[in-house]
């Protein structure tokens, strides 16, 4: 009885949860988190892309307002991150898919496709616009 006792006002030897300043989130989960994230913001972006079409489809002045609303800095901005958005959900769609059929389990596979995801679609966003502002004259359409 006097043991216990003598534990009960003594520090447990255990380790402390990690704080915000010593915890160090790992790539994948960012990019599962990031993953998520994208997929609710093409939700919005798909409104987006229905607006264009309906005005495409309701006549030329509809449609140059909408694009010329697109075609501002602004526009331009919410475009390109709505095709980022798109490779990297894509992206991250075939990393879980090559997941789902049992392989790349491995930590260090686990890392590379993490980065992999990120490297993918910041690379083809600024292939893409790159080429779309080429061909355009540095204007969007």
């Amino acid at each position: 009885m006097a043991d216990a006792n003598a534990k009960r006002g003594s520090q447990a030897a255990r380790p402390l949860s990690p704080h915000l300043q010593i915890y160090k989130m790992p790539i994948n989960m960012l990019m599962s988190i990031v993953h998520r994230i994208t997929g609710g913001a093409l939700y919005v972006g798909t409104i987006l892309v229905a607006c264009v079409l309906v005005a495409a489809a309701s006549g030329a002045d509809a449609y140059n307002t909408v694009t010329s609303w697109l075609a501002w800095w602004p526009g331009q901005i919410v475009l390109i991150g709505y095709t980022w958005a798109l490779l990297h959900h894509l992206a991250g769609g075939v990393r879980h898919f090559i997941w789902d059929t049992g392989h790349g389990y491995a930590l260090e596979t686990v890392d590379l496709l993490s980065w992999g995801t990120l490297a993918f679609s910041a690379t083809a966003t600024v292939l893409i616009w790159g080429y779309v502002l080429l061909c355009t004259g540095g204007a969007a359409p």
